[in-house]
């Protein structure tokens, strides 16, 4: 039986940088880059747009996604993003629409292709006990082997107990290490069970499947804007 999926676009509007999930970029306002990335998607069945502002909900819905208005309480600096996931899925239930996937799109982002939402609905179309697949850039530098943080004696210390185990200075003698992406995750509503799942982000279950890209990032500066504009000419996608 064919996989019902539906997208997901999540943006607020109270943000430091004023209105920056519709500002200007390259002709076309931010949030529509994921917008377009899924429409070209081989497997979406249905688009939503989650927002308490009226110019993302414009924005999105002038690329066919429907309107979901999100109430006060979900768009504050520290709501979770499980609960404006499970606002949208009983909004979508109430519209008939209960998705087996969903894809949830971060509007703060350029750096997302539809190749790589087609390659994580792929992972889990292929193995239907994965309960998310996500797109992961590696990084070294930021180790969590290499981390400190600050101990009760106010100076440095790590985060983990390494006592009888010697860790090399040398980055590329220390495991892979991955950091998830902030652009888009797919989630296999059929298998993840509420509160079972990896920290932070336990909405994604415990069986997680990696998609690794060489670089994401948000905007958050008018510096990442710019930055923004550089990766889509880089990647051709400036003129699409």
């Amino acid at each position: 039986m064919k996989k019902k999926i539906a997208a997901l676009l999540t943006g607020r509007g109270n943000n430091t940088m004023k209105d920056k999930n519709v500002y200007d970029v390259l002709g076309k306002p931010l949030l529509s880059y994921p917008c377009i990335a899924s429409k070209k998607s081989d497997y979406i069945d249905s688009y939503w747009v989650s927002s308490d502002c009226d110019k993302i909900l414009k924005a999105a819905s002038d690329y066919e996604f429907e309107v979901i208005d999100r109430p006060a309480e979900l768009a504050s600096s520290t709501a979770q993003h499980i609960d404006v996931i499970d606002h949208a899925l009983k909004v979508m239930s109430d519209n008939q629409t209960i998705p087996d996937i969903l894809v949830v799109l971060l509007a703060n982002t350029v750096t997302i292709k539809e190749e790589w939402i087609n390659g994580c609905i792929d992972a889990l179309l292929k193995d239907e006990s994965l309960t998310a697949c996500v797109p992961v850039y590696r990084e070294m530098d930021h180790h969590p082997y290499r981390a400190k943080k600050i101990g009760e004696d106010g100076n440095l210390t790590p985060f983990f107990d390494f006592s009888g185990v010697n860790i090399s200075t040398n980055r590329q003698d220390l495991e892979p290490c991955y950091f998830l992406c902030h652009n888009f995750w797919v989630l296999n509503l059929n298998t993840i069970k509420r509160n079972i799942g990896q920290q932070p982000w336990r909405f994604m279950g415990d069986k997680v499947k990696h998609y690794e890209i060489d670089e994401a990032f948000d905007v958050h500066t008018l510096e990442d804007i710019e930055r923004s504009q550089k990766w889509l000419i880089k990647h051709n996608i400036a003129t699409v």
